[in-house]
């Protein structure tokens, strides 16, 4: 494997094209416009910049990670004779069935299709194309250059060739991949997001506040940063999302989202990206707690 797609140049998917493109990968990153490449192209440029920074890569090393990454604006030319396309799209399954009916369509009978997805079912994504046997979960962690875990997710029809084919790639990439199977929420979401829920919930009871909770589970569960703060940094909107996965996949009330949580998410308090949340990030992205309005 020596060509690699990835399709979003949001968050998650530069920091995909960073890391296959600094381990030697050809990148080619896709978006609908130039602007959204270019942005993505310079965070790829100043995380490399902050590693420099850390004594971990050379300036020649920056230089020939980023003469790698090609950028499209056109999927059928961006996915053109590569090995492996990383779908790294928004977390909406109809953007999603869309995305892999295209992807069928263009790509080389031999390409593996991966998604990024953090909980849509990966047998579901498979069941619009002609290839459910080279559709695989291929969920990175936020910061990608940084977390080593990739959840390698199996389709009801992947199979044990193409999951050992991408449980390999993640270990070029110097990542510690884990296989699972494709339930909603698959492991990771399944055991963080509600845990992120009842934090918000907690406060949505008057148990404690923002900076109580999140000390708590800092100093007390030894979590290098609290649930209320996660959640700002993934996105309010994503984490509903998710819940809202496994609320329909299971039926279960234990995944109900907080109503708190679906108030945020109307009233456009997504986190960091709309720079406030349970915290207020609009002075230099530093969270301030906003005290009083949880209560």
């Amino acid at each position: 494997m020596k060509k690699i797609s990835v399709i979003g140049a949001g968050t998650m998917g530069n920091g995909i094209a960073h890391v296959f493109a600094q381990n030697g990968y050809q990148v080619h990153l896709i978006d609908i416009n130039d602007k959204a490449l270019e942005k993505g192209y310079m965070n790829i440029s100043k995380n490399l910049d902050r590693m420099i920074a850390k004594d971990k890569i050379s300036d020649g090393d920056k230089k020939n990670t980023l003469k790698r990454i090609t950028t499209f604006t056109n999927l059928q030319k961006g996915v053109d004779q590569v090995d492996v396309v990383v779908e790294a799209a928004s977390e909406n399954l109809n953007l999603k069935l869309d995305i892999f009916r295209k992807l069928d369509a263009f790509c080389a009978p031999k390409t593996i299709l991966a998604t990024n997805t953090s909980s849509i079912s990966i047998t579901q994504i498979a069941s619009v194309t002609s290839r459910p046997d080279k559709i695989i979960g291929m969920h990175f962690m936020n910061p990608v250059p940084i977390m080593k875990l990739v959840e390698i997710i199996r389709g009801y029809s992947t199979t044990d060739e193409t999951t050992e084919q991408i449980m390999e790639l993640s270990k070029k990439l110097g990542k510690t991949p884990t296989e699972v199977n494709d339930y909603p929420g698959f492991v990771a979401n399944r055991i963080l997001m509600p845990m992120i829920n009842e934090a918000i919930e907690s406060l949505h009871h008057g148990v404690a506040g923002v900076q109580e909770i999140d000390t708590v589970m800092k100093l007390g569960m030894a979590h290098p940063m609290g649930p209320l703060q996660l959640a700002d940094f993934i996105g309010l909107d994503v984490c509903l999302s998710i819940m809202k996965v496994m609320y329909d996949g299971f039926k279960n009330p234990k995944y109900a989202p907080s109503p708190l949580l679906v108030n945020m998410v109307m009233a456009g308090k997504l986190g960091v990206k709309s720079k406030e949340g349970f915290y207020d990030y609009s002075k230099n992205n530093k969270a301030e707690t906003i005290s009083n309005q949880f209560k």
